[in-house]
């Protein structure tokens, strides 16, 4: 069981940055990988960055070159930098946790999501 709480979404300006963060109820250096997904109204969820437990990352196209996903295992949090927003962005955003549980694989958390709203 993971629980995830995201904080830093908000209203900001086109071209402005915001910062998201995730924290998690235990240590996250053990999770397989944790990602931030996206849903704007009308849309399906959109997967927009991973995180694995080595390091690696993936970005949807859209956000590359301005988004950044990383990790502070100490802390254990996850950020999302994001910078030269556009109003496209707009979406509530949701931190993923996907740990291995024994005799089920690996299972998706969820967190509550935060909304980040971009003005053109």
């Amino acid at each position: 069981q993971v629980q995830l709480v995201e904080s830093g979404g908000g209203l900001v300006q086109a071209g402005g940055s915001l910062r998201l963060s995730c924290a998690a109820s235990r240590n996250i250096f053990s999770i397989n990988a944790m990602a931030w997904y996206r849903q704007a109204p009308g849309k399906q969820r959109e997967l927009v960055a991973t995180i694995t437990s080595g390091g690696s990352t993936n970005y949807v196209d859209s956000v590359k070159g301005r988004f950044t996903i990383s990790r502070d295992n100490a802390k254990n949090t996850v950020y999302l930098q994001m910078n030269s927003l556009k109003p496209e962005d707009t979406a509530v955003y949701y931190c993923n946790a996907k740990p291995w549980v024994a005799s089920r694989g690996y299972v998706d958390y969820w967190g509550q999501g935060t909304q980040v709203t971009v003005s053109s």
